[in-house]
């Protein structure tokens, strides 16, 4: 196998999208197993992510169900892509980390995000709103220093049992999200969302100012997208469907509605402007056969220099995601 992938871990970050005929309780169920069979597969890391009351993601307490999975698993390392930290008090997470990292010491990871809610109510139902994003750099600051006991915002204030322990944090490059972890030392997670030249843009600037701190001596990316892997091509681009739709759908009404199959995709009327998005939602997408997928994630990777891939694919057929990561884990041995 090519040395840029056999050379590179991938992980998983699971979002508990809910899917049409299924309700929330099992999609947070589904994680639980998919965590379970993504270790059986020799994947490194297995996240979960934060939502709060956005219909189609039922993933809105990322610690808790980050315990579930850890107790489910045996070796896989688990953490949250991400907790977003302005929707918090640094202490409380801290507190919550530290249990996580006391009780299955050695596998914890914590991903922080710098988003605050999904819309101005659920933004006032969280006690925040978007002004809170700005002080990202400063939580950060306080999260960490509660595990080193360093922490002044606060004095005399410590974090049971999270002081003394230590986990690797990574920051998830929204906004201002690369310059944070930049300055702070830490790795960084980025997606191409605005296009693969951006994105590698934007990591050969976290690079240049990356500062070595306690948490890492030199820069380390995560890159994080979507891979469908499939027996033929066209199998391949079926799995991204429900997800695609699901987005274009948002775009244009405001809400994710559950993920449904890929066949009821294909026979949708679209407007022009549905049409348009859904087909943007696929761009910068890697899928194809096993050959086919090899040849595109050796070119990004040799092309980022990346350190982790974090795949992130949902679909609504489950036995066909499970086949896709299983494929994609053959690739990369």
């Amino acid at each position: 196998m090519s040395s840029a992938i056999s050379s590179t871990p991938f992980s998983v970050l699971d979002r508990s999208r809910t899917r049409e005929g299924y309700d929330d309780p099992a999609a947070l169920r589904d994680t639980v197993r998919f965590a379970q069979q993504a270790e059986a597969l020799g994947y490194h890391r297995f996240w979960v992510s934060e939502h709060h009351s956005v219909p189609g993601v039922a993933g809105s307490a990322p610690t808790v169900l980050a315990a579930a999975v850890a107790a489910a698993t045996s070796s896989i390392r688990v953490g949250t892509g991400g907790v977003m930290l302005p929707n918090h008090r640094p202490l409380v997470v801290a507190e919550q980390f530290g249990v996580l990292e006391a009780l299955f010491p050695g596998r914890i990871d914590m991903g922080l995000g710098r988003s605050v809610g999904f819309t101005d109510g659920i933004r006032r139902a969280l006690g925040h709103d978007r002004r809170d994003a700005d002080d990202f750099a400063a939580q950060v600051a306080e999260l960490l220093g509660y595990f080193t006991g360093d922490q002044t915002a606060y004095p005399q204030v410590h974090a049971r049992p999270a002081e003394g322990l230590r986990l690797p944090a990574f920051i998830l490059a929204t906004g201002a999200g690369a310059r944070v972890a930049a300055a702070a030392g830490l790795p960084l997670v980025i997606a191409a969302v605005h296009g693969e030249d951006e994105m590698l843009r934007a990591v050969d600037g976290y690079r240049d100012a990356f500062r070595p701190s306690a948490c890492g001596e030199r820069p380390y990316v995560v890159l994080s997208g979507t891979v469908a892997v499939a027996p033929t091509t066209d199998e391949a681009r079926r799995i991204l469907l429900p997800e695609a739709w699901s987005t274009a759908y948002s775009r244009t009404r405001g809400t994710f509605p559950p993920l449904v199959p890929a066949e009821r995709i294909s026979g949708l009327r679209m407007t022009d402007r549905e049409r348009t998005l859904f087909e943007e939602a696929q761009r910068g997408q890697l899928h194809g056969t096993e050959d086919e997928v090899a040849d595109g994630l050796e070119k990004l990777l040799s092309r980022s220099g990346a350190d982790e891939f974090l795949v992130t694919t949902s679909t609504y057929d489950r036995t066909a995601l499970l086949d896709s990561y299983r494929r994609l884990a053959r690739i990369t041995r």
